[in-house]
């Protein structure tokens, strides 16, 4: 027993150090269903505020994508060249992922992107067209249903505590001094975060990719089990 718990204590120290910092890693967990399932932890209802989408002249809040899994993050006026996160995986990890797996049954997903100016103050809309021509031209067959460009009080998104942690940590060593411009968000179909990572190396993403389609096969199960 005591080899088995050594050798756990070494995994977990190793993915400590390899992921961190450790403020993000307070909010990554999953818990077991049965032994044979793994349920991502739920951390809480983001909060409802309004947020303007390019191309739309209402203003929405989550509660108008209930039913669709979000992928959320923020994106700069300087990408993909100079981003908080890793554009090229970005896109190639997630939102290809999404476009090409559309059409499925109970696998609706969309991304939205909150524009910030690399500060962590919100962009006018009108500077989100900047936004849109650099995805344009750096991503294949890019479609704004899909990949939603918004802009609001994006730090209100963002404003999540845990175990004593907050995802609006401050600091030289985090993108424009603002650590919630490098996290990229998992909300479930109800609008309730699922899981945090930073945005910034290709293994964190592609983690990303895996935790939500682990969220998917949670609802697939969901529905298998009320169909019986």
């Amino acid at each position: 027993m005591a080899n088995i718990l050594a050798g756990r204590s070494k995994v977990i120290l190793s993915f400590l150090l390899l992921f961190g910092p450790a403020f993000i890693l307070i909010f990554i967990s999953t818990r077991s269903c049965d032994h044979k399932f793994q349920v991502l932890e739920d951390y809480g209802t983001v909060k409802q505020v309004p947020f303007e989408v390019l191309g739309q002249t209402k203003k929405h809040t989550f509660n108008d994508y209930k039913g669709d899994i979000l992928i959320v993050t923020t994106l700069q006026k300087t990408c993909p060249g100079d981003c908080a996160i890793s554009f090229w995986h970005l896109n190639q990890l997630l939102y290809q992922n999404i476009r090409k797996n559309k059409t499925k049954k109970m696998k609706r997903i969309r991304m939205i992107s909150f524009g910030t100016d690399g500060k962590g103050n919100p962009l006018p809309l009108n500077q989100l067209e900047e936004i849109k021509e650099a995805i344009i031209d750096n991503v294949e067959e890019y479609d704004p249903e899909i990949w939603i460009l918004a802009t609001g009080d994006v730090q209100k998104v963002y404003n999540f505590r845990h175990n004593g942690a907050n995802l609006l940590a401050k600091g030289n060593k985090y993108y424009g001094g603002h650590a919630f411009q490098e996290l990229i968000l998992l909300l479930d179909k109800e609008g309730h975060l699922r899981m945090v990572l930073r945005g910034t190396q290709e293994g964190l993403i592609r983690k990303m990719k895996d935790y939500t389609a682990l969220l998917q096969k949670q609802y697939d199960k969901e529905n298998k089990k009320n169909q019986k």
